[in-house]
């Protein structure tokens, strides 16, 4: 029983880190998909607002706390990039509660 009760508080905070670590993971990819998205959309329409809202519309709830800058040349041919940066807030009260800034990168050539 002493065994018990001095092994489950490690069993348990390496528990609440592996879970934690999958949410940023996730929230990571989701970032990323949101940039390319962006950056597709950049790279067909001239409007960056279209691009904004593409990469608003695949990021979903976290969309209201996430930076996005859109740097589209009128060049065909020319990179459209596109970046997205959202400050995700760890769950876990053993973490402190601290902040982690997750960013997403895409470029893709101007087509129109």
């Amino acid at each position: 029983m002493v065994e018990f009760a001095l092994v489950i508080p490690v069993v348990l905070l390496v528990l609440f880190a592996a879970v934690e670590i999958a949410v940023v993971a996730r929230t990571q990819l989701e970032v990323v998909n949101a940039a390319r998205e962006g950056a597709r959309e950049a790279a067909a329409s001239p409007d960056p607002a279209q691009a904004v809202a593409a990469v608003r519309n695949a990021l979903g709830p976290a969309a209201s706390q996430a930076r996005i800058s859109v740097s589209r040349p009128s060049v065909v041919g020319a990179p459209a990039e596109v970046e997205v940066v959202v400050a995700h807030q760890l769950g876990a009260a053993l973490f402190g509660g601290s902040t982690v800034l997750l960013r997403g990168h895409a470029t893709m050539r101007v087509e129109q």
